[in-house]
């Protein structure tokens, strides 16, 4: 094996690949990353055993070859060079690497015990740009569970039907929804399947948004391929909870808020709220929503914003962190929540064009009285 490349671009692709390289590992071939130099290109490969990446970056290759080698201390190396041209060489595990005065000797592991790659049919899938998933999953995948109590609710539910597509995730407390028109080859489809959200970020850091991919999947894994490279992912088994019965239709009270003011506050009551539930009170009534904070031991807090609002007033608690993160992903400068009662699930949307496309709902805290 023999190529050059930059230093830069050599660095950028391990640091998009070797994310997913596990810290600790039963088996010493998952902590490295395979390099397979051939036609002035040089594809770097990761797994975990559920994800696995692959990313092509552009070199000049003068022996093709293929070798694994530490993704850690690789990756680390390379930040630690000059901005200057890489050269990398060598035989069998056996690898040298050097840039200007710099001069390193590594070595790996044979390239046959890296676990293969699985095998889908993308010439028949979906088509769709990086951009696409990337939009529907940085509005959902911060919803979805992080607990193992419920394995399903770990996963973001990817939907495909009736000439749109959309993403769902929840934890059981909130849930985020979002929709896209489906005008990429999908129309007369209807698939759903349980992606993991740490692939879908991957697709995000290995593709640019205009890039086109092919998306095959089967009953367990699901495939993201463009030039730039392949995103392998296990897809999460099971059938997902049907969300659309917890998402209310009879909120009969409306407010509309500025975004930025409501998340200013909400920041500025969480400080004083509680570790444990960061519960925050809102009061709301004809042009002002109220907020208030009393947490025994820390002390109390108060604010205020001005607002739009239809209905009788209504005093409901939130977790102010779960608002927070709602509020991040909202695209408008305004922001519309709907109520029903106390105790009843709060639907935010966006306002304008954006609000059927957007919706997430969080579960209200009890009140303290």
């Amino acid at each position: 094996m023999q190529f050059t490349i930059g230093q830069a671009e050599f660095l950028d692709t391990l640091s998009a690949v070797s994310n997913i390289v596990p810290t600790r590992t039963p088996l010493p071939i998952i902590g490295n990353l395979m390099l397979v130099a051939d036609n002035d290109a040089l594809q770097v490969s990761a797994t975990d055993l559920d994800l696995s990446v692959t990313m092509n970056v552009a070199a000049s290759v003068d022996k093709a070859g293929t070798v694994t080698l530490p993704a850690k201390k690789l990756t680390d190396m390379i930040r630690a060079l000059p901005a200057s041209p890489v050269r990398v060489k060598g035989k069998n595990e056996h690898i040298t690497i050097e840039c200007e005065s710099s001069h390193f000797k590594v070595h790996g592991l044979p390239a046959d015990d890296f676990p293969s790659f699985p095998e889908l049919n993308f010439d028949a899938g979906l088509t769709v740009t990086a951009g696409t998933v990337e939009k529907l999953a940085a509005h959902t995948r911060f919803a979805a569970s992080t607990e193992d109590t419920r394995p399903i609710l770990n996963g973001v539910l990817w939907e495909l039907e009736n000439e749109k597509m959309q993403m769902v995730a929840t934890n059981g407390h909130r849930l985020a929804r979002y929709i896209l028109p489906a005008s990429n080859g999908s129309s007369g489809t209807s698939q759903s399947v349980i992606v993991a959200p740490k692939a879908l970020a991957q697709v995000g850091r290995i593709f640019a948004p205009d890039d086109e991919l092919k998306v095959a999947m089967d009953e367990r894994q699901i495939g993201f391929k463009g030039d730039r490279g392949v995103v392998f992912s296990r897809l999460i088994e099971g059938p997902y909870p049907n969300y659309e019965q917890v998402i209310p239709v009879d909120n009969d009270k409306l407010a509309r808020a500025d975004k930025e003011r409501l998340m200013a506050a909400l920041r500025r009551m969480a400080v004083m709220a509680s570790d444990q539930t960061h519960r925050v009170r809102l009061s709301i009534d004809e042009d002002t929503m109220r907020f208030h904070v009393s947490t025994p031991d820390v002390g109390e807090a108060s604010d205020e914003i001005p607002c739009t609002y239809e209905g009788d007033p209504i005093d409901i608690g939130f977790n102010a962190n779960y608002l927070l993160e709602v509020l991040r992903y909202v695209d408008t400068d305004e922001v519309e929540i709907t109520f029903k009662a106390p105790e009843r699930a709060a639907i935010l949307r966006p306002t304008g064009d954006d609000q059927d496309t957007y919706l997430c709902l969080v579960m209200p805290l009890r009140l303290q009285e």
